[in-house]
């Protein structure tokens, strides 16, 4: 496991963001060897996207050859609702660079049949020659996706229904009604992202961080989904100084004292032998 511990929430996702490019560029994508990226929504990796946009229009980056697989997506929620996570993806990120439409992959939870879309997205995912990296953010309570506590930790792509928890919480984008709040998702299982050749997690803020010392200082618990990382063997998180507020000092000191290694990794010539060397 690799833990960057950054500044504040800018300097996470400048650090991230230039992390994606570098990851993209070493990649060395083309017509036949697409760079497969798994892709989160939320707050807390708006700032990434904003960044990757701009290294898009800067000619530092290009998304061309590049295939992505989102996380989740309610279920009965209209694709063009302001909410809907097809909306957040094509508002925020797709539209303003140069993916190609059908390159792009997001769970339909408006499908006929819902069990057969998530058995498609598996499908889809193996035919795209799997995930090489798949970036999440969790909740306060360490989720990751919508796999809630106590999801399986080897479950795939699936009809999820919503702890009543999350729906309080999501009302604050529905006009705080609940009755407005979607009661059940489609989403990728905490085995689907394990399946990645690299997991990057986000973890920003205070109401992050006792879910963050669950993720790295304490085992695996099907109760905090996030914990399954620490069995990844290229598990990279990076967060914010408030995020370690539940940490130990030997622990921040630690991963704190691998910062000049934890550089090289946006800023070297290539990192693929730290990626192994690293955990």
């Amino acid at each position: 496991m690799r833990l960057v511990i950054t500044k504040d929430y800018d300097e996470m996702t400048e650090w991230s963001a230039r992390y994606i490019k570098k990851r993209i560029i070493d990649f060395k994508p083309g017509p036949n060897h697409y760079f497969v990226l798994g892709l989160p929504t939320g707050s807390t990796p708006l700032g990434i996207y904003k960044k990757l946009v701009k290294f898009v229009k800067t000619k530092e980056l290009s998304f061309k050859y590049v295939i992505t697989f989102n996380m989740d997506e309610y279920v009965g929620l209209p694709r063009d609702h302001p909410e809907s996570y097809h909306s957040y993806m094509w508002n925020n990120f797709f539209k303003h660079i140069d993916i190609e439409p059908n390159n792009v992959h997001i769970l339909d939870g408006n499908a006929t049949d819902l069990v057969h879309e998530c058995n498609e997205f598996e499908r889809a995912i193996k035919e795209s020659g799997g995930i090489e990296l798949f970036v999440g953010g969790i909740g306060p309570d360490g989720h990751i996706a919508f796999n809630e506590p106590g999801s399986s930790l080897v479950s795939r792509t699936r009809v999820k229904t919503l702890a009543q928890d999350t729906i309080i919480a999501n009302a604050r984008f529905f006009d705080n009604d609940i009755t407005k709040v979607p009661t059940s998702a489609l989403t990728v299982g905490v085995g689907t992202v394990m399946d990645a050749r690299e997991v990057l997690i986000l973890i920003s803020g205070t109401s992050k961080a006792y879910a963050l010392h669950m993720a790295i200082e304490e085992g695996v618990n099907h109760m905090w989904t996030v914990s399954a990382f620490q069995n990844h063997s290229r598990f990279l998180c990076v967060c914010d100084e408030d995020a370690t507020m539940e940490l130990k000092v030997k622990t921040v000191r630690y991963f704190k004292g691998l910062m000049s290694v934890h550089s090289q990794l946006i800023n070297g010539n290539d990192h693929s032998s730290l990626l192994h060397t690293e955990n």
